[in-house]
């Protein structure tokens, strides 16, 4: 066959048009990589970002867009890459480079000083002279080890053994705090869209360590832990779901990083503080607050709250210090860490057995106390879970004065053989739950008595039946009163349908009285009803009466959380709201069809469909949607115009911020997405529209101003 010249021409010029394309692309990729790595530094290690969230946003976006264009630039170090590996069906060994060593601990002053003169005496220095010490807030989470091989994150693992831990990479990558690739391997602050510098001081070793090298090879310890609010978060959404909760952010946190499957881990947001360094090749330091401050220079988060001291009185002080005002941090800490700061000093000293004598643990005595089990009585929750709590003699603990503690289960009183009558140590940190720690078996005098989980319900009498695998007991018995009363408290709380006043003294007052009996018996409420109760003013009836209306006007998520429904927390309400779109799709949806939608799955989807199929939450809903909860679908009031649409938004909006907006699609009964597909309905391009606009171009989707959407909407 004869080629004609103009083909080969032809053909040259395009591919040398399609690499010029790959090269731009490949370029801006990098660009948008180091300016999102940059930010990240800025948002997560010196919380002082410089952009805003829509910023961000409109920055991954971009990002992820191109490299769905070009999945061969796709690198495993890219901000896109955090979340997304499958579930793994083990943990694999890792052996760290030098062992992670536990500290000897030392549990009050006259100890801590005698750790300082035998430092100067293994020194050979005068017991009068000084010790420069670090003191470091010592964080009440789980140890792990981050290698980096040429500034990339290469793996992640527990401590283990010290030795040896379990390879949990994946899930560390979903801790926004660590860094995918060191400042300084190609993620310097960036070029373009440069801001001004915050005036925090800590923000300054962003440029003033901008010089150092990065270590061909570290490997960085740390501990990552869980702030009291997420772990309150994570606690609700686990009770929702009728499952146990965690007894504290400690154990939260370590069940988090352990997930097989690194999108739960991703859902739970952990956090990090790196604390030193296990293994370096390529740099070095003089003193351990020199490496800290390259640590952080390198992108990683260390405690803000560490001090340089020049002598072990500074010390004191600065133990003294946080013993009063650790309650306020907001996280756990159960001490202070000191460690000699000379690294040269601390390679004299060495170590003995497996801690080093450079370091030692100042332990704040524990928010732990001693008490008497008086009884175990079992509290029923919505989902019909039974609960052992013990009521013990009352006790201080951490300033608080405690009379009961959650036992968990029948698994746990069996773990820990706690009985009626035993003398027991409770603990309670910061706002979490009281539990009973162990029993003071010294203590027993043979009255004790061994506690059995009911085989009848405590506040019904109906049957209970412990699922095969499931830790948890259960009441089956959907009319029980403990469950309907638990499930309108849930119905009205704060990330439910937010009905203010109605707390669970007043559910309680209303159904004692027989007033309601469901969630939707609230929207049937009159003024009258509540004046007849006892301690009712007009105004507080008043109030209570505008709440229930004035709740009425919610989303969809929160409406589908608020039902109750076992195993659907807050996440997987939104996830089911944008995916279905309106009360009526999900409860006609199979069981196959919901097992199809994203992080749904087979056991959630199970529970959704029986919900649904029960006559009572069927007559629950018919009821909410007589009172105007949930808008009929049939009637297409206006509160649903958007009903079944898909929207995806791109670029800056000038009237709301792209989750405003996204939030007011919704409330429409729409739903809407991240990325621009043959399902999406509309494109609603702001200044500056990207990649999803030239790709909702090409897929022929209906394309809007931020103006026609604001006029679709209704203004």
């Amino acid at each position: 066959m004869t080629v004609h010249p103009g083909h080969v021409r032809i053909s040259l010029l395009s591919e040398e048009v399609s690499a010029m394309d790959e090269r731009a692309a490949a370029a801006r990729i990098e660009e948008l990589r180091q300016q999102i790595n940059y930010h990240n530094y800025r948002y997560y290690v010196l919380d002082s970002p410089v952009i805003s969230d829509a910023e961000y946003d409109r920055l991954l976006q971009e990002l992820t867009a191109l490299e769905e264009e070009h999945p061969e630039l796709v690198t495993p170090d890219s901000p896109t890459q955090r979340v997304g590996a499958p579930p793994t069906a083990a943990f694999e060994s890792y052996t760290h480079r030098q062992p992670m060593l536990s500290l000897s601990n030392a549990f009050g002053d006259e100890e801590l000083l005698a750790f300082d003169r035998r430092i100067k005496r293994m020194l050979g220095m005068s017991p009068d002279a000084d010790v420069e010490y670090v003191a470091e807030l010592k964080i009440d989470g789980l140890a792990v080890s981050l290698t980096y091989e040429a500034g990339g994150f290469a793996r992640g693992a527990t401590r283990g053994d010290g030795d040896s831990g379990e390879d949990i990479t994946q899930n560390l990558r979903t801790i926004k705090a660590i860094p995918l690739r060191l400042l300084g391997s190609g993620t310097e602050r960036p070029t373009s869209n440069r801001q001004p510098e915050s005036s925090d001081p800590q923000s300054s070793l962003v440029t003033q360590h901008s010089s150092l090298p990065i270590p061909e090879l570290i490997e960085v310890r740390g501990e990552v832990f869980l702030l009291h609010d997420e772990f309150r978060r994570i606690n609700r959404e686990r009770e929702a779901a009728g499952e146990p909760t965690f007894a504290n952010p400690r154990n939260a946190a370590a069940g988090s990083v352990r997930q097989l499957d690194s999108s739960v881990t991703a859902r739970r947001k952990l956090d990090i503080f790196v604390y030193g360094v296990g293994f370096m090749q390529g740099a070095a330091f003089a003193t351990h607050y020199q490496t800290l401050q390259a640590l952080r220079s390198w992108g990683f988060k260390t405690n803000p709250n560490t001090r340089l001291c020049k002598s072990i009185e500074e010390i004191r002080e600065f133990i003294a210090e946080w013993a009063d005002k650790r309650e306020a941090l907001g996280y756990d800490i159960d001490g202070v860490v000191v460690k000699v700061n000379s690294l040269e000093f601390q390679n004299r000293l060495g170590f003995v057995a497996r801690s080093p004598r450079w370091a030692a643990a100042y332990k704040y005595p524990a928010t732990q106390e001693t008490t008497v089990i008086r009884d175990i009585i079992v509290q029923v929750g919505r989902t019909g879970a039974l609960t052992p709590v013990a009521v013990m003699d009352p006790v201080e603990v951490g300033g608080v004065t405690v009379s009961r503690a959650t036992l968990h289960n029948q698994d746990e009183i069996e773990r820990k053989d706690v009985r009626i009558g035993d003398t027991v140590v409770i603990q309670r940190a910061g706002d979490v739950i009281p539990e009973v720690v162990q029993v003071i078996k010294e203590r027993r005098t043979g009255a004790e008595v061994p506690f059995r989980m009911p085989g009848k319900c405590p506040a019904c009498g109906g049957e209970v039946e412990r699922p095969e695998g499931e830790a948890v007991a259960r009441c089956v018995n959907l009319a029980c009163p403990a469950q309907v009363k638990e499930r309108i408290i849930h119905f009205t709380s704060r990330n439910a349908l937010n009905i203010e006043g109605v707390g669970p003294g007043q559910v309680e007052q209303f159904t004692e009285k027989g007033l309601i009996r469901d969630p939707a018996d609230l929207y049937y409420l009159k003024l009258e009803d509540l004046l007849a109760l006892e301690r009712m003013g007009e105004k507080l009836a008043s109030n209570i009466v505008a709440a229930i209306e004035k709740s009425k006007q919610t989303t969809l998520a929160r409406l589908i959380y608020g039902l109750g429904i076992r195993h659907v927390g807050e996440h997987v309400a939104q996830v089911l709201a944008d995916h279905f779109g309106s009360i009526e799709r999900l409860q006609g949806a199979s069981e196959e069809e919901l097992s199809a939608v994203p992080e749904v799955g087979a056991v959630i989807a199970s529970s959704i469909a029986a919900f649904f199929s029960e006559p009572e939450n069927r007559a629950v809903l018919g009821k909410l949607r007589s009172a105007g909860v949930i808008p009929s679908a049939a009637e297409k009031p206006a509160g649903a115009v958007l009903a079944g649409k898909t929207f995806v938004f791109t670029g800056a909006l000038q009237s709301f911020s792209r989750e405003e907006a996204e939030e007011k699609v919704r409330l429409l009964g729409g739903r809407a997405a991240s990325s621009v597909s043959g399902s999406t309905d509309f494109v609603v391009a702001g200044e500056s529209a990207g990649s999803k606009l030239q790709k909702a171009r090409e897929l022929g989707i209906t394309v809007l101003t931020e103006q026609e959407f604001i006029d679709m909407i209704g203004g």
